[in-house]
């Protein structure tokens, strides 16, 4: 039996052997296109020009390997096809000794496998199991090859394609923030580094290493996410910075506004407290805040000297709590406002209520019932005179009431 196995098998026929040529071609002409097809793929390309680490470089080591093998056997494949095409074509009507031969290199073992390029999986404890194998065995080990090859290099195009575009859109966002924050006061962002310095050690990782990033078969865009997000927070901020710079003589005009109006209820709340100690009886009034203005325009005016530094980062925050500080203030100066003038009010809806009161009694026929013109007369001396003793008017005002009523109850006075 000689090494292709001829002896062991029958010879095929003319017909036989024409179409198992004709089959094979065809089935030859597949997988080169597959190969090819596979050399040219995006990730095998990646992966062989890209300088790999880690896990990523250990897996592309297998692959290599199971690459050459597979063109390594797809060649031993070809070279028994062209050379059975070869003797086929030697003669029109091949004799029995050419049909044998041919039958051994078709059906036989006639593809003589590379030596040290069969896988590990493939051994045995004594090495190789064979080193020859038939076109049929062939083409399932390179089938095996191509699987593994294909789904390692599927993953990696996988990790690259989920993780390149966000790493390079992050990259750029990085370069635009930081380009803004140094138009800015041209000073560095230490949160805006840090970040930078992540993005830097991603980067390697991702272009270098990017199946050690797909813990679970998934690309992980956890650490990318989280940069691209903190990324976005320090943009819009600088924005905000941004546009308090372009806008700055509004935005100062607007403060100058609402300090004006703190300063101006805070003026009326002093006019009112002092209104109130002139005419109302209130010892334990306190006084309004003093000097919630004037607090707020040296502030105002602090910006200016940021301004003139070209400061614009931290004028933001200095904005931001100046807007504050003046809103707090405006609600202070207003409440002490109120305070004031709910006395005042309070004096005039008790001499309101003393009136009304006066005329139910007319309207009663009570208008010469002499206690309750004496209980009048007294509330209204307490209400009218200065300062108001609004206790005690409050106490009297509600003693003429009862008395309207007890009178209104008990039938003393006429409708």
């Amino acid at each position: 039996m000689d090494e292709s196995g001829a002896g062991a098998a029958a010879p095929m026929s003319r017909e036989g052997v024409d179409h198992a040529l004709r089959t094979l071609g065809a089935e030859r002409e597949r997988i080169a296109a597959s190969l090819l097809e596979l050399d040219g793929h995006t990730g095998v390309r990646l992966l062989k020009g890209a300088r790999l680490t880690g896990e990523t470089w250990r897996r592309w080591e297998r692959v290599r390997d199971r690459l050459t093998l597979l063109w390594r056997v797809f060649d031993a494949y070809q070279r028994v096809l062209d050379a059975a095409c070869a003797l086929r074509g030697r003669s029109p009507r091949p004799d029995v000794p050419t049909l044998v031969e041919l039958t051994g290199m078709l059906s036989g073992r006639s593809v003589e496998l590379p030596d040290g390029e069969i896988p590990l999986e493939d051994r045995t404890l004594l090495g190789p199991q064979e080193k020859r194998a038939t076109l049929d065995e062939a083409v399932g080990m390179m089938s095996d090859a191509f699987a593994f090859v294909a789904k390692e290099v599927a993953a990696a195009d996988a990790a690259w394609s989920a993780l390149l575009k966000p790493l390079e859109e992050a990259e750029e966002s990085w370069q635009r923030t930081a380009r803004l924050a140094h138009s800015l006061d041209g000073t560095r962002h230490p949160e805006l580094d840090r970040l930078g310095r992540e993005l830097t050690s991603l980067g390697r990782l991702v272009r270098t290493d990017p199946l050690s990033l797909c813990p679970d078969g998934r690309p992980d865009t956890a650490r990318l996410d989280r940069v691209r997000a903190s990324l976005r927070s320090i943009g819009d901020e600088l924005a905000g910075v941004a546009r308090l710079r372009d806008e700055y003589a509004e935005l100062v005009a607007g403060l100058g506004e609402a300090i004006g109006r703190v300063e101006e209820t805070e003026r009326r709340a002093w006019e009112a407290h002092a209104t109130v100690l002139l005419k109302i009886h209130a010892p334990n009034v306190p006084a309004p805040s003093r000097g919630l203005g004037e607090g707020l325009r040296d502030r105002l005016a602090a910006l200016e000297r940021l301004r003139e530094a070209g400061r614009w980062v931290e004028m933001a925050g200095r904005v931001a709590a100046l807007e504050s500080a003046a809103a707090e203030a405006l609600e202070r100066a207003r409440d002490d406002l109120r305070l004031s003038e709910g006395l005042l009010d309070r004096r005039g809806e008790l001499r309101g209520r003393l009136e009304a009161y006066r005329a139910k009694a007319a309207r009663l026929g009570l208008a010469e019932d002499e206690a309750l013109t004496a209980l009048h007369e007294l509330a209204r001396d307490v209400l009218w005179s200065a300062p108001c003793d609004l206790r005690r008017a409050t106490a009297l005002l509600a003693e003429y009431q009862r008395a309207i009523r007890a009178r209104e109850n008990d039938g003393t006075g006429t409708t």
